[in-house]
């Protein structure tokens, strides 16, 4: 099928060759590019040279079965963790379904083929990439127009897009809280691991102190016309995971007043954070893999100095490709670019948890 102009590919794995062909055939007349392999391998020396829109894979094959297959794919080609996977096998049983999408897999079908059924779940699985890419469209789209609109970072218009975002932000200036967005106001209201009301404070009096001097220097920085990143990470009392707290600076080119913010604080919980590869990043905002990284880094915390550390470039290096990232991304200040970054990541996230909680 055609979705603006582009031909939808589809990969199907199948050992015996008269229904690997028969499939093929139904997915042509359908109008998808249909490509073939007859085990995982070679599937997988086929995933260099191509990248389908969608896999069809048998389980029981020689040389490397379904199971093989799906977790090579996974663990060597993160580019593809967007691709819809669906099981296509004899083993109809209650267990072998569960545990094909224990596995990773997106669906699953059970042999004889209904070529009808067939259609539909991929015409399903594909239209929900569609959505879901829309949908990040949409959202990073509304978050910069807000963004731009209100240079100074708070406003009626950008209230109301903050309020969409699944992740806590709050802004604050001299150190003060002026707005919290609901996802903040739930955690605090939800958790007590973490309050957010005149200022934000967590229980610990050693993190506290911690979380107030990289509020006070973020908002020292933005006076001053500057930037500063810093983050922190504040334990959870069920000890599972902490929040992470990424405190960045919100300098302006004009006069301040007190109720401009200084800094915003993105609150963030990294063990609900979606493992998005790179390659979408790429897509979404037109990154080179090396900008991705960058941005990446930013969304959980990162400084400038140890990213150049963690990726063996020099800090010249990440000064280059942060300008990139703010030229492509329409962004000026690393607060708006880490903004955009966790929209994205959220807002692909979203449909696709909801997806699986579903099933």
């Amino acid at each position: 099928m055609s979705e603006g102009g582009t031909t939808k590919t589809v990969l199907c794995i199948e050992d015996e060759h008269r229904l690997r062909q028969d499939i093929l055939d139904e997915l042509a007349e359908a109008g998808y590019g249909a490509l073939g392999a007859s085990d995982g391998r070679e599937a997988l020396a086929l995933l260099n040279r191509t990248r389908p829109d969608l896999i069809l894979c048998d389980i029981s094959m020689p040389r490397l079965d379904g199971y093989g297959f799906l977790e090579a794919m996974r663990t060597t080609r993160p580019d593809l963790a967007d691709v819809p996977l669906v099981f296509l096998t004899a083993l109809g049983g209650r267990e072998h379904v569960i545990n094909g999408k224990r596995t990773g897999a997106d669906d699953y079908l059970v042999k004889p083929v209904d070529f009808d059924l067939m259609l539909a779940t991929i015409e399903a699985r594909l239209g929900q990439i569609e959505r879901i890419g829309r949908k990040v469209e949409e959202d990073v789209a509304a978050l910069r127009d807000a963004l731009a609109a209100s240079p100074s970072g708070k406003s009626a218009g950008m209230e109301r897009i903050l309020d969409l975002l699944s992740f806590g932000v709050v802004l604050v200036s001299v150190s003060r809280v002026i707005f919290a967005n609901r996802a903040a106001k739930t955690i605090h209201e939800a958790r007590g691991d973490l309050l957010v009301d005149e200022t934000v404070r967590v229980p610990s009096p050693r993190l506290n102190a911690d979380l107030k001097a990289i509020i006070d220097a973020a908002c020292a920085a933005a006076a001053g016309g500057g930037e500063h990143l810093a983050s922190l990470c504040a334990p959870l009392s069920s000890g599972k995971h902490d929040l992470l707290l990424t405190v960045c600076a919100l300098p302006h080119t004009r006069d301040q007043d007190t109720g401009t913010p200084q800094a915003v604080i993105f609150i963030s919980d990294p063990s609900r954070r979606p493992k998005v590869p790179n390659t979408v990043l790429s897509e979404l905002f037109g990154l080179t893999p090396t900008e991705a990284e960058i941005a990446r880094a930013l969304a959980h915390g990162r400084r400038t100095d140890e990213i150049a550390a963690d990726l063996s470039i020099s800090p010249t290096t990440v000064a280059f490709h942060l300008g990139n990232l703010f030229e492509k991304t329409r962004t000026h200040r690393q607060a708006d670019l880490i903004a955009l970054i966790l929209t994205g990541l959220a807002s692909i996230a979203g449909p696709a948890e909801e997806a699986g909680d579903r099933e």
